[in-house]
């Protein structure tokens, strides 16, 4: 160890290193990994040259972003939500124990009743920020926080954190800044509408730190740097400005330091979504197990903040804590910091309660002595503020514009702190927009190929590129195909994972025979009949902010194509579809952030009220979940309600790739890869069936398909909830991700085969139907595809926006007789069907046979 507690890394750099290196900070030259741990160890001249060119970053981004020469802070409450934690961090005070607490008189959580008189004295006195810090998942480790949050009517810490934070407010006008601790992407969901910012800090990426007995962070299952990373990553996918950072001189070397500081970067800039970094020197405490530890010094801190401000460029937001560092301030501003962080007139600082925070008027005394003006923030940075959505959810936007200037996205000096409600949006199902798209769609095409935040909207081009890399690279595959050729003839369940990836790999004669085995599986497990079902699609919106990189559905309110229906224009539409003979209304829309917690359900009854006896298919499980967390229920509460409200089924779609490292390159916000399935799984125990789904041919490989098919085979073992397997070809032509040069212009007809045919033999015998998509591959695809394994063509659609706004280039619907068609050219009979496979009331087929299934107002189709 060095004097600080550094862990020495071996040699100091050479002189030629320090000197390259400090030349290309200067320079404006990116640095790496190794150059960044070389200037962690500037000091003396060197130091003041490096913090020299920091300072110069650090003004150009004060420029750029209209607040030049400005520092700025957050006058804040500090309110310690609960002091117990099940982690063990081995410099903590703040964390506690149960019977400490209740010798002292507290108990295991503060009362809504302490936290708003905290909160309504800081208004009194102007603070406009609620800083909310609590240990990580206290009721996993504590029965007595168990019992706590059970006596009050909360299932865990987060309902606690979502409630208080309501109240606050709505009594007391403050925003809070939410530290909950580790949280998953569900949890985001639960408590963006909430709050304008969350923070956690990484701390540090070396792993040692916390795997190794006798680390800092040893026994703390919340401080692994991968469970951390992952959580800055959710937040970012979830749009949500996040406050993150490093503690210094923990034992950790100068190239670890530098590790986490690109590490923090990438997601930077991947997400655009981290708010600001705090770069907070350790110090040591009494009574815990590193009071020995030195403090770090006050160069090792001015070297990382200048470093960091290299690394993280000049619009990055940059904070070192004003009552850690004795007074030293005109140092730090040296080095590049342009934020003092929340300062209380009000409370103590309860993470370090032996340092106080400096009095307002000295940190603008301190900050005017380097010729800085001090300006007053909200919890959220300006930048967020002017982005607005999808940044700030609709329900704490309101409470953040009454406080901001909106000229700079700062505090208002004249704002009024007080309660305002916290509700949902009033104009929800107001119809607007372009709401004959599912019409014009197909006359008058999409306004442009691409939305106008095209690069911003969906992070980092250049960095998902990287990430998509190795996925594009081509498979190796050793197995023999003949081999598994011929186990797949005898007895698909029985092929081994390499011999399934050797059949999806395949071509020429070896992909013709497996087309003949998968066509020889699907006629003895659901015979010749081609089946179709006589359904309207309805997708109630477009607008969405969630960023899926695939989508070109999704509009913000504002684009050209952007519309909303209203609930009687859905419940029209599928009456209109009922007279023409419909059983179904396939129903799904864009998340829209306006959009009630009742919505879906109000979608569902409005159909059922219209339409009594129509089979309602609809919500994906991101909508599912959407839904859960705007409600506030659990994932099964909500499929219970919307079941009792008319819902009848639900789209497997939202699936894309169930893995994740595919799914964040293409969608950004979307859930993960376990919260779908748990949505399904759950959907099947409630009684709610489901189809299944697979889209595929953009940064997805072989080997994510074979998984992505075991796994739902898996899910259908268990639960027998899924009606049928769709197979989704990646459309290109509109998608954002392929306009960015990242993903293959979708699948070529050999895996289109190939996938087709591994469904059907990989999901034997359990997911019986193979559905194909004449909308994605036309009348000539689908025809193949009924000779490679599928048996079903899907629906009349009456109207499909989706896959053309995308650029499918087959029209929004077929008729009965264009269906027949299509089972004509593969040599088989036609059958309509119902959503589960059942035969069609006779009075249903009377009126889909006069009407041909599809709309008199709906144009030919030319495919």
């Amino acid at each position: 160890m060095t004097s600080n507690g550094q862990e020495s890394t071996g040699s100091a750099p050479t002189a030629n290193a320090m000197r390259r290196a400090l030349r290309r900070a200067r320079d404006g030259v990116a640095l790496d990994v190794a150059e960044a741990a070389v200037l962690l160890q500037a000091r003396g001249a060197d130091l003041a040259d490096l913090t020299a060119s920091a300072g110069r970053v650090r003004d150009a981004g004060l420029e750029a972003a209209g607040r030049p020469g400005v520092i700025t802070y957050s006058k804040s409450v500090f309110i310690p939500l609960t002091r117990l934690c099940r982690d063990r961090c081995h410099y903590c005070t703040f964390v506690t124990v149960p019977g400490k607490l209740r010798r002292e008189g507290h108990g295991m959580f503060m009362s809504p009743d302490e936290v708003l008189a905290v909160a309504r004295r800081g208004a009194e006195l102007g603070c406009k920020e609620a800083l909310i810090t609590l240990g990580d998942k206290p009721e996993d480790r504590w029965p007595e926080a168990r019992e706590w949050l059970e006596a009050e009517g909360y299932g865990d810490t987060l309902a606690y954190v979502r409630a208080i934070s309501i109240r606050i407010l709505e009594e007391t006008g403050l925003l809070p800044h939410l530290n909950p601790g580790v949280m998953s992407w569900t949890d985001f969901q639960r408590l963006k509408p909430v709050a304008p910012s969350m923070g956690l800090m990484l701390e540090t990426t070396a792993t040692r730190l916390w795997s190794e007995p006798g680390g800092p962070h040893h026994g703390s299952p919340d401080k692994d740097p991968a469970v951390r990373l992952r959580h800055l990553e959710d937040a970012g996918r979830s749009s949500v400005p996040l406050t993150s950072g490093l503690l210094l001189g923990i034992g950790e070397t100068y190239q670890e330091r530098a590790e986490s500081l690109f590490a923090l970067r990438r997601i930077a800039r991947t997400y655009h979504g981290i708010q600001e970094l705090i770069l907070q020197n350790f110090r040591a405490k009494p009574d815990t197990a590193m009071r020995g530890m030195p403090d770090a010094e006050l160069d090792d801190l001015v070297a990382t903040v200048a470093v960091a401000r290299h690394i993280m460029g000049p619009s990055a937001c940059l904070q070192a804590p004003p009552n850690l560092v004795a007074g030293e301030f005109a140092r730090l501003i040296e080095a590049g910091v342009d934020d003092w962080g929340g300062v209380s007139p009000v409370t103590i600082d309860h993470v370090n309660p032996e340092r106080p925070w400096p009095q307002i008027e000295e940190l603008a005394e301190r900050s005017a002595a380097s010729g800085f003006a001090l300006r007053e923030r909200l919890a959220v940075y300006p930048e967020f503020i002017q982005r607005g959505e999808p940044w700030l959810d609709p329900r704490v936007l309101p409470h953040v514009r009454a406080l901001a200037d909106p000229a700079t996205g700062l505090a208002r000096e004249d704002a009024e702190v007080v309660g305002r409600a916290w509700q949902e949006p009033e104009e929800a199902f107001v119809p607007s927009g372009r709401t004959d798209l599912h019409r014009a769609i197909d006359t008058e095409g999409r306004t442009g190929d691409r939305r106008a935040d095209f690069d911003e909207v969906y992070g980092d081009w250049g960095e998902l590129r990287e990430a998509a890399a190795p996925g594009m690279a081509p498979e190796r595959v050793d197995a023999d195909a003949r081999e598994a050729l011929r186990v797949a003839a005898d007895d698909p369940t029985k092929l081994t994972d390499d011999q399934a990836l050797a059949l999806l790999h395949a071509d020429g004669p070896a992909l013709d025979a497996l087309c003949r085995i998968a066509d020889a599986v699907r006629h003895d497990g659901v015979g010749d009949d081609v089946t179709y079902i006589v359904t309207r699609n309805i997708n109630f919106t477009n607008v969405c902010y969630t960023g899926c990189r695939f989508c070109a559905f999704a509009q913000r309110r504002t684009d050209a194509d952007a519309y909303t229906l209203s609930l009687d224009q859905v419940a029209d539409r599928a009456a209109q579809a009922w007279d023409v003979g419909a059983v179904e209304v396939c129903m799904q829309g864009g998340i829209h952030p306006d959009l009630p917690g009742t919505a879906y359900f109000d979608i569902a009854r409005a159909v059922k009220e219209r339409v009594p006896g129509m089979h309602v298919h609809a919500f994906s499980p991101m909508e599912v979940v959407n839904g859960a967390t705007r409600t506030g229920m659990s994932i099964r509460e909500w499929l219970t309600e919307a079941k009792a409200a008319g819902l009848d089924s639900i789209p497997g779609t939202a699936a894309e790739i169930l893995d994740d490292e595919v799914r964040w390159i293409l969608t950004k916000g979307k859930l993960p890869a376990s919260t779908w399935v748990e949505v399904v799984r759950t959907a099947h125990e409630v009684g709610l069936r489901s189809s299944s789904t697979m889209m595929y041919g953009h940064v997805d490989q072989p080997r994510h398909w074979l998984a992505h098919l075991r796994l739902l085979a898996g899910i259908q073992r268990e639960t027998g909830g899924f009606t049928e397997f769709v197979t989704l070809p990646f459309i290109h032509t509109n998608a954002p991700v392929y306009l960015a040069g990242i993903a293959r212009p979708g699948p070529t007809t050999r895996d289109n085969r190939a996938v087709t045919a591994m469904a059907r033999l990989l999901l034997h015998p359990w997911i019986p139907n193979i559905q194909t998509s004449w909308v994605k591959l036309g009348t000539e695809g689908a025809a193949e595809m009924l000779c490679s394994g599928a048996n079903d063509l899907g629906g009349t659609l009456m109207e499909e926006t989706i896959s053309r706004m995308a650029g499918s280039s087959y029209g929004s619907y077929r008729s009965i007789r264009d269906l027949v068609a299509i089972a004509d050219a593969a040599g088989r009979p036609a059958r309509a069907r119902t959503t589960g496979y059942g035969e069609v009331p006779a009075e249903r087929m009377h009126a889909a046979r006069e009407s041909d299934g599809h709309l008199p107002e709906l144009l030919p189709v030319v495919d």
